[in-house]
């Protein structure tokens, strides 16, 4: 259960980090405000990307949160700008590695409770919210930040998305 929680969410919240690493490079390389880049949204009714990095960390710490029973951080306000997004993702690891191994191993069958934002509580074991939500919603999330970049002209291949192994 740590391995595919806590080993799939820092490394990728790692490499949401580079890629908007990337994003600021390609638009300082480029003369525009790196901020327009965070607006940028696939359809009128998505997220924008700065919505889709604020998700990805939520989701990633929700879930960290509750296999490891504890109550998840409370992240940086989700500002529309580089820093704050790169605050929000340190965040983010920061509090995920700090959750005990052993608690979150053994919250395989524990019954758990996300929280959707209307208030709603969806019920879960550990392993049927790792496996059936927070990890598809973490990826949806990480995903779409990486294509909304890509399709603004940022130069990312899939080793970026990836990360360097």
């Amino acid at each position: 259960m740590y391995d595919a929680s806590v080993g799939l969410f820092v490394p990728y919240l790692r490499n949401l980090s580079a890629l908007l690493d990337k994003g600021v490079a390609y638009a300082e390389a480029r003369k525009f405000n790196p901020a327009v880049l965070l607006g940028m949204r696939m359809a009128p009714d998505m997220y924008d990307l700065a919505q889709q990095i604020g998700e990805a960390c939520r989701h990633a710490t929700v879930a960290a949160a509750l296999l490891a029973d504890r109550e998840p951080v409370a992240l940086p306000v989700l500002e529309h700008d580089m820093a704050g997004l790169q605050a929000r993702i340190a965040t983010s690891i920061e509090f995920i590695e700090s959750l005990p191994r052993a608690e979150i191993n053994a919250a395989a069958e524990r019954n758990v409770f996300f929280r959707l934002k209307n208030g709603t509580e969806l019920p879960f074991t550990g392993r049927t919210l790792l496996l059936t939500f927070s990890v598809p919603q973490f990826f949806f999330h990480v995903t779409t930040a990486y294509d909304l970049l890509r399709h603004a002209g940022v130069e990312l291949v899939k080793k970026d998305y990836l990360g360097r192994r």
